[in-house]
């Protein structure tokens, strides 16, 4: 059951980091895009760096808000502005055309992957389960308990049993919220993404 927890806990983490890593690299292509597209997209490249800082400074806080990462992130709306600097844009040849339709493409991606995260990120473990997940190992260590035999060795082992079972059980919790706690999804993707853009 634990493994099926860890499992499953560190299948929605993964699934976080990935979404975090693809969304620094189509960050970095539509930065590209509005780049080829001429010098009229300066202001909605700085646009697009000061959301993406202040995501980044939203979901990785250098210091405590009180406001959990996931509802941080989901509150800002830094890319809408973006797509509506995006539409105030108006193209003077075919060039300019597919560079703006691609952009275009690219901030929905980014929108699309972003509220994906956030509807993952919802995914919490149920508490009910947790309660009886710890109260039926509880029946179980005093069942091994009684039965085992009062000496060094029966001791040792159970204590170890114990902190194997409290160590899965942490990592279930932590890995199922990736934005908060000890076990964090990097940021580092959407770092490397803000030093390219404007490059």
């Amino acid at each position: 059951m634990l493994g099926l927890l860890v499992s499953s806990a560190k299948t929605s983490f993964d699934t976080m980091s990935n979404g975090i890593v693809q969304g620094g690299a189509k960050i970095i292509l539509l930065d590209r895009a509005l780049a080829h597209y001429g010098p009229e997209t300066k202001a909605t490249r700085e646009q697009m760096k000061r959301a993406l800082a202040a995501t980044i400074e939203m979901g990785w806080p250098t210091q405590k808000t009180g406001v959990p990462a996931l509802t941080a992130i989901e509150r800002a709306h830094g890319m809408e502005l973006v797509h509506e600097k995006l539409s105030e844009l108006k193209p003077q040849n075919d060039a300019q055309r597919q560079a703006l339709a691609r952009a275009q493409q690219m901030v929905a991606d980014i929108s699309q992957t972003r509220w994906l995260l956030i509807e993952q990120g919802q995914n919490q473990l149920p508490l009910p389960l947790l309660v009886i997940l710890v109260f039926w190992i509880s029946l179980l260590f005093v069942s091994f308990g009684l039965f085992a035999p009062t000496n060094a060795t029966a001791l040792t082992v159970l204590f170890l049993g114990a902190c194997a079972i409290s160590a899965a059980i942490f990592l279930v919790l932590e890995l199922s919220q990736p934005l908060e706690g000890f076990i964090k999804v990097s940021s580092a993707p959407l770092q490397n993404a803000l030093r390219h853009i404007n490059e």
